[in-house]
């Protein structure tokens, strides 16, 4: 797994880096680390060896979404790190348990990519607006229905799990990269997806950390460059009623 420091605060932990980089993320507080989705399934150790690098226990574990890239070491993490809160969405939670439906409310599109099942009950459901740590949560469905951010006001950095990728160019979640089109076919809904990254944008962060892909410094031009690639897609679809 490969380390990568970011600033005071965030440090990159990667799988496969050459072929299918799948991110996770550890955010230093006083107390200890918070670790940001658990990535594929079988990395739970080389998680908390990361940690033991950083002199740090793991003290909390938030996901950012269901899906298996970023929730599949979760289960192997709660039995090593039983002292540590999950903490998830209060949609996605219902995901992670099995419960696949769509609310009435919801667009009524077909779920996409692979949803994990957990057997690890959240010690909190998350909603707009909480706090873990000094992290807050920002909702911004599209990918999922219950896809959440987090925002680091320290320094900025603002951790958006497959909100956006930068792996083979930077994209809105639903923007297909053809050298890696991953996260754009696991997407549920596209202009939900684009309505997300606006606000994101919104944050002025000085930091994106994704999902998929390098850590952007400075990433304002190149997250309005996406916007606009998703907006003229999207309008261009809606044009001819698909």
């Amino acid at each position: 797994m490969r380390i990568t420091h970011h600033g005071d605060y965030l440090v990159q932990l990667t799988r496969f880096p050459r072929v299918f980089p799948v991110n996770c993320y550890l955010v230093r507080e006083d107390d200890g680390l918070t670790l940001i989705d658990t990535a594929i399934s079988n990395t739970a150790t080389a998680i908390i060896a990361a940690a033991r690098e950083l002199g740090q226990p793991i003290r909390r574990i938030v996901l950012t979404h269901a899906h298996g890239d970023h929730a599949g070491s979760t289960d192997a993490l709660h039995q090593l790190l039983p002292q540590a809160e999950v903490f998830v969405s209060a949609r996605d939670a219902r995901f992670l348990s099995g419960d696949m439906t769509l609310d009435p409310d919801e667009p009524q599109m077909k779920l996409r990519g692979a949803y994990q099942r957990i057997a690890t009950r959240p010690d909190r459901l998350l909603s707009d607006g909480d706090h873990v740590g000094s992290l807050q949560v920002v909702n911004a469905p599209g990918h999922t229905p219950g896809h959440i951010v987090l925002w680091d006001p320290r320094d900025g950095s603002l951790i958006a799990g497959d909100a956006f990728q930068t792996r083979a160019g930077i994209a809105v979640a639903g923007t297909i990269r053809w050298l890696f089109p991953f996260p754009a076919l696991a997407t549920w809904n596209r202009p939900l997806a684009l309505a997300s990254a606006r606000r994101l944008r919104a944050l002025n962060p000085q930091r994106l950390a994704v999902g998929h892909g390098v850590v952007l410094e400075k990433p304002l031009a190149a997250m309005d460059y996406a916007i606009a690639v998703a907006t003229r897609e999207i309008g261009e679809l809606q044009a001819h009623g698909a």
